[in-house]
């Protein structure tokens, strides 16, 4: 099964989700506006005052340190993976090595020509599979400061590894080269606690060498044959020959013993994801986007019980399994791509629902997740639940077809179900720990969910729209008063709400959801949960210094008591909020807070050589400066990639409505990025490409059969 060790979801269990709730009293009369940070605290996070910023608050805490990845070179094409430092040896220290199903396969592979270590003067990525190294010998030592010999290594996701050594010398050269191999078959889980243990003796085998224990074996052959290979040593020997200029190549393959070559998803020709393309006067906008769909398809996964189904892991290194929250988020960020990927996330989901009756019939099973300082660990369970019926509304809209619609409809049906059981006799979807808040970004999934559910359900003769309908409305009208936090500053959405009315006023990324109403049909959005004013308020304080830190968007406000810059929800910039909260504000009228947003992000990305990673420090933004990346945030990460497609796409304000075979363009009227044209997406099935001029005026280029422009 493939690894998931996920930094942000510290507890992998499901918490109890609790049955109807009760509607709670609301407070009467005006709110008393908030003094300052220190006064704003949560009644979820302990003490207040100036110690509360030095004091730990509430939240779970690791036990163990995470390896830092942020320095190495990850190469991804599930199930396969290999881990480096820009040295290009692998040297067994750290998370080095070679992985496949998240065991590491070889653990070391050190180069030796002539006796010497080759000394590194480059490491880059290719391709999201593939990274090259390169390193230069001085074949004898007389031969003054110049090296004489290139040593360039190609190493692949899959097990390859190329190494290539060409002569600069003027004369023929006979060197001796030595490869030292290892492995320990531990899992990743364990190297990175640092419980992997010592290296397994080898045994020759073949043209290579064999290591073996109980849960698997490892094989290592060469090309050419080696000329030695000493098992007690673990080396294999050649003797090469160049002439002037030559070169000469040894390729390795690295396998687990007993089973064949697993091709990975996104190598396929099946590959659920349209090779989407981007060109305009900005050049970074096609390197982001080539990247980002790179990186997409290396994090492609197979149901493995129906091969057919993909899915998109969360990240890599620690996150390579299915976590449903963020494979549905990606999923939905996509769907300009095609629906097929969403298809097979959906089924895989959907076979995973909790049936039967009880309080957690309907629900999509997920971690607990770290929330922030101010608030209790969440649920990704509920995110999960939420996001399914929307996914498939969505997905439907972009071309899915009313068959695999109806045959997803009823798991759907389910969440919606379990929603509206959950709810009972409320206001708020409450959370499933006994006790705790009603979550800000709760309620926004929640209200999308009833919205793009009523109409799914209307569409297809199914009943409980209604009811989905009216509690939608009363939860817009409840939630703009009981969620909104007076201040000197014309005040803000609340984080979250306590039971007994208090506020979580602490500003952060999660109020993007408010913005993000989904797409209905005709290719009109659902209302949001906020007013004209309060929008307009809420689009001020996103664009403003204390949450747009120059590089994206902060998870927590700069000026927030237990403010951290490499929080993963306490001030760090997570790239798909960003991408969310771009979009929201682009679709609310809000375009110059969307435009810094979408420069700041993409000249990170530009300063990250494209390959996002699922978040960054957010520290303020320099002249000439670069973002901090955060030590274990998974690169590539599979909302950060989603994210790059979206940002994108929704420059061009592509609203489909398959079913009625029209799409809807709302472009960027500013036009950031001057002229761009996005080609190979795909609407209804079909290829869909759509220019956007300077002057902020879409073009449709290609399209399919019959699919009108609306207005």
């Amino acid at each position: 099964m493939p690894l998931s060790i996920p930094p942000s979801d510290p507890d992998g269990t499901l918490p109890p989700v609790r049955g109807p709730a009760q509607s709670f009293p609301r407070r009467a009369g005006p709110r008393a506006p908030f003094a300052g940070v220190e006064s704003a605290l949560s009644p979820f996070a302990g003490p207040t005052g100036p110690a509360a910023r030095q004091a730990p608050l509430l939240g779970p805490r690791r036990t163990t340190d995470l390896p830092p990845v942020h320095t190495t070179l990850i190469c991804v094409a599930l199930p396969g993976l290999t881990i480096s430092t820009d040295q290009g040896q692998l040297t067994g220290r750290g998370l080095e090595g070679v992985y496949r199903a998240g065991r590491r396969m070889l653990s070391r592979c050190q180069v030796r020509v002539a006796g010497r270590e080759p000394l590194a003067v480059q490491a880059r990525m290719v391709t999201a599979d593939r990274a090259h190294f390169v390193g230069t010998v001085r074949s004898s030592a007389d031969g003054g400061p110049d090296p004489d010999v290139v040593v360039e290594r190609t190493r692949d996701a899959d097990g390859t590894e190329l190494i290539t050594l060409r002569s600069a010398s003027p004369r023929a050269l006979r060197l001796p080269v030595e490869i030292a191999l290892g492995t320990d078959l531990a899992e990743l889980g364990s190297v990175a606690s640092g419980r992997a243990g010592p290296e397994l003796p080898a045994s020759v085998h073949d043209s290579g060498l064999r290591w073996s224990c109980a849960t698997g074996s490892s094989i290592v052959t060469a090309d050419p044959h080696p000329a030695d290979a000493l098992a007690s040593a673990g080396l294999l020997r050649w003797e090469l020959e160049l002439p002037p200029g030559g070169t000469r190549s040894v390729e390795l393959r690295v396998r687990p013993g007993g089973a064949g070559p697993s091709r990975s998803v996104g190598r396929a020709a099946t590959s659920p994801l349209s090779p989407a393309r981007a060109t305009g006067d900005d050049p970074r906008v096609q390197a982001l986007l080539n990247t980002c769909v790179e990186d997409l398809q290396a994090l492609l996964l197979r149901d493995a019980a129906h091969p057919a189904d993909t899915h998109l892991a969360a990240g890599a290194p620690w996150r390579c399994g299915l976590a449903p929250a963020e494979a549905l988020v990606a999923a939905r960020m996509t769907l300009p791509l095609g629906t097929r990927l969403a298809a097979g996330t959906l089924r895989t989901l959907a076979r995973t629902q909790i049936a039967g009756p009880g309080a957690q019939s309907g629900l999509i099973p997920g971690p607990r997740r770290d929330a922030g300082p101010h608030l209790p660990p969440g649920c990704t369970a509920t995110e999960a639940t939420l996001l399914f019926p929307v996914l498939l509304a969505e997905a439907r809209r972009w071309g899915l077809s009313e068959q695999e619609t109806e045959q997803l409809l009823p798991a759907a049906e389910r969440c919606l179900a379990w929603l509206r059981t959950t709810v009972g006799d409320g206001t708020y979807l409450p959370d499933p720990h006994p006790g705790g808040p009603f979550r800000c970004e709760t309620q926004a999934h929640a209200h999308r969910a009833a919205l793009l559910g009523a109409e799914l359900l209307d569409a297809y003769g199914r009943p409980g729209g209604e009811g989905l309908l009216q509690w939608a409305q009363e939860l817009r009208t409840a939630f703009r008063g009981d969620f909104w936090a007076e201040d000197r500053g014309g005040g803000r959405p609340a984080a979250a709400r306590a039971p007994d009315g208090r506020l979580v006023p602490h500003l952060g990324a999660s109020t993007v959801h408010l913005l993000d109403t989904g797409l209905l049909g005709s290719g009109a959005l659902a209302p949001g949960l906020l007013d004209k004013v309060q929008t307009e308020q809420l689009a001020r304080l996103l664009g403003g210094p204390a949450m747009d830190s120059g590089w994206g968007l902060r998870s927590l406000g700069a000026k927030e008591a237990a403010y951290n810059p490499f929080g993963h929800r306490g001030g760090a910039v997570r790239v798909h909020e960003t991408a969310i909260a771009v979009t929201g504000l682009v679709a609310a009228g809000h375009e110059k807070e969307a435009s810094a947003l979408l420069r700041g992000l993409l000249a990170a990305a530009e300063t990250l050589g494209y390959r996002l990673p699922e978040m960054y420090a957010g520290e303020r933004r320099t002249e000439g400066g670069a973002p901090l990346p955060h030590p274990a945030a998974c690169r590539p990460a599979a909302t950060a990639a989603a994210a790059g497609v979206l940002l994108l796409t929704s420059l061009a304000g592509i609203r489909p409505d398959a079913p009625a075979r029209t799409v809807t363009l709302r472009p960027v009227s500013s036009a950031p990025l001057g002229e761009i044209g996005l080609t190979g997406l795909r609407i209804a099935g079909a290829p869909f490409s759509v220019r956007v001029s300077r002057l902020g005026l879409a073009m449709v280029e290609e399209a399919a059969d019959g699919l009108q422009l609306g207005v």
